[in-house]
């Protein structure tokens, strides 16, 4: 691991290589904060963009099956130096702790010192490649983790927060919202997931989680709806078997959507620099 100069040195020269550093988050679990990041690195990277991917969910790492990586390890160094991330696809990286591990079934059963060494070790003892974008899909909720990517990330360009639609979603995401906002990240906007859904037989829109939530937080917090995705079975069935929805799937209304928040997220980080 080298001395503490070294892996700070390390550290510096990884984040001097990052132009543009989101961290994607949400209030809780389930709402398809995964899919949301998942989908962002990919579009990104079809976008022409180089991209880094860290899943920062120590507890549930579930981006190596969400992008068709399981089972391989990362890469080796040559001469001495530290491996390197998985290449996931042309222009798309990814670290996991699943990358890691022996037996993806194990429990990691850490307090919270250990899960911020090892978000550290992502970024000291690891050789990252320049970057445009670096995307860090956070666990739910507002604690360890997601405090200890900021800490270490210093300064980023922005978060994403990721909901459903009804009230009681929103609820939990007004607080990501305002974490993000006493950590000094600037929120870049939110996802609604799971907006509606289109009838195979009729065609008609359904709106299976009725809220006003995402409205409303948009309004007291003055930030932006990136764009609500509707529910497409496809979306789930690329994400078991590690495919890109958004490329395969693009001329959907979800596929579309997901172009259209990738864009929207790109002109707001990149006009600013």
């Amino acid at each position: 691991m080298g001395s503490e100069e070294s892996r700070q040195k390390n550290l510096d020269d990884n984040l001097d290589k990052i132009k543009h550093k989101i961290v994607v988050i949400s209030g809780k679990g389930g709402v398809g904060k995964t899919t949301v990041a998942i989908n962002l690195g990919y579009g990104l990277a079809l976008a022409g963009k180089k991209v880094g991917i860290i899943d920062a969910d120590i507890h549930g790492p579930n981006v190596v099956k969400m992008l068709g990586i399981e089972g391989r390890r990362l890469e080796p160094g040559t001469d001495n130096e530290a491996p390197s991330p998985v290449k996931v696809a042309e222009n798309l990286y990814a670290l996991s702790l699943a990358t890691f591990m022996e037996n993806q079934d194990d429990p990691i059963i850490w307090r919270g010192p250990l899960k911020m060494k090892l978000l550290q070790q992502f970024m000291e003892d690891i050789i990252w490649p320049p970057l445009d974008y670096l995307v860090v899909d956070c666990p739910p909720g507002t604690g360890d983790e997601p405090l200890s990517v900021v800490q270490i990330l210093k300064q980023l360009d922005g978060s994403i927060i990721v909901s459903t639609p009804q009230d009681v979603a929103f609820l939990d995401s007004r607080k990501a919202i305002k974490f993000s906002q006493k950590v000094n990240v600037p929120v870049l906007g939110i996802v609604e997931n799971m907006s509606a859904f289109n009838c195979p037989h009729c065609g008609k829109q359904i709106d299976l989680f009725s809220g006003v939530g995402a409205k409303k937080a948009a309004e007291d917090f003055n930030t932006e709806i990136l764009g609500s995705i509707p529910i497409d079975l496809n979306i789930v069935k690329s994400g078991d078997q590690g495919k890109p929805f958004i490329y395969n799937f693009k001329k959907t209304p979800a596929g579309k959507e997901m172009l259209e928040i990738v864009a929207k997220i790109t002109d707001k980080v990149e006009k600013n620099t």
